[in-house]
């Protein structure tokens, strides 16, 4: 999902300043509604965590670039799931940032792009997510069908977004609807691979609850929705 420099240029650039103020200042929040429901070491520990994976995902996953961005395998639906939507969003936005000053520093200059990638995508997800999960319901007995449409709304809007920056940079000429549709042909692997990773991931979720000892207190490293877990 990492734009290609020089793919936007020049004044457009604004666009992706302003997109990035938007997303963090809907980050920010998000992060106080987690503060006040779990506490600010809750959200700091969940951030961090997710902070360590989201690098992790960029730099020790397969990654390649192709056409008009590069192709990474984002666990985003888990990253929601296991920690919620405030975490995710931090964790995506720190760990596009330690990327980029430590091992990527020409990603630097999109980093408004990306960063408005990543976490709008996430803010789809979440909605996405309010919708197709009924309200009381705990993230571990969703159905894997529920998993599957999330993970595919996570895919659906990283590439669409990717695609938006792509024509409003460039345009509509051939060889640039030629380099967006070689990159969503690329990705429609990690849409084929993903969903398959959350849903495994899932299983074992599943499978630790399964047992009714389990205590149902809420872990400062979890979601409380993962289990729907007393205080």
């Amino acid at each position: 999902m990492h734009i290609e420099a020089g793919v936007v240029q020049g004044t457009k650039m604004l666009l992706s300043y302003g997109t990035g103020v938007a997303v963090a200042g809907m980050g920010a929040k998000l992060a106080l509604e987690h503060i006040k429901e779990s506490g600010a070491l809750s959200l700091l520990l969940k951030t961090v965590i997710s902070t360590l994976l989201v690098f992790v995902f960029f730099e020790v996953f397969p990654h390649y670039p192709i056409g008009v961005s590069e192709v990474h395998l984002i666990l985003g639906t888990t990253l929601l799931l296991v920690f919620g939507v405030a975490p995710a969003m931090m964790g995506l936005a720190l760990g596009l940032l330690i990327q980029g000053v430590t091992v990527a520093q020409f990603d630097l200059p999109q980093y408004g792009i990306n960063v408005t990638t990543l976490l709008a995508s996430m803010v789809i997800l979440n909605y996405a997510t309010e919708k197709i999960v009924p309200k009381g319901t705990a993230y571990k007995d969703i159905s894997y069908t529920q998993m599957l449409k999330m993970s595919l709304v996570w895919e659906g809007a990283i590439v669409g977004w990717v695609a938006f920056w792509a024509f409003y940079g460039q345009g509509f000429g051939a060889e640039n609807i030629q380099n967006i549709f070689s990159f969503g042909s690329a990705y429609m692997l990690v849409v084929l691979v993903e969903p398959l990773i959350d849903l495994a991931i899932l299983s074992l979720v599943k499978a630790y609850y399964k047992d009714k000892s389990t205590s149902n207190s809420c872990s400062i490293f979890f979601n409380r929705r993962l289990t729907n877990c007393e205080a």
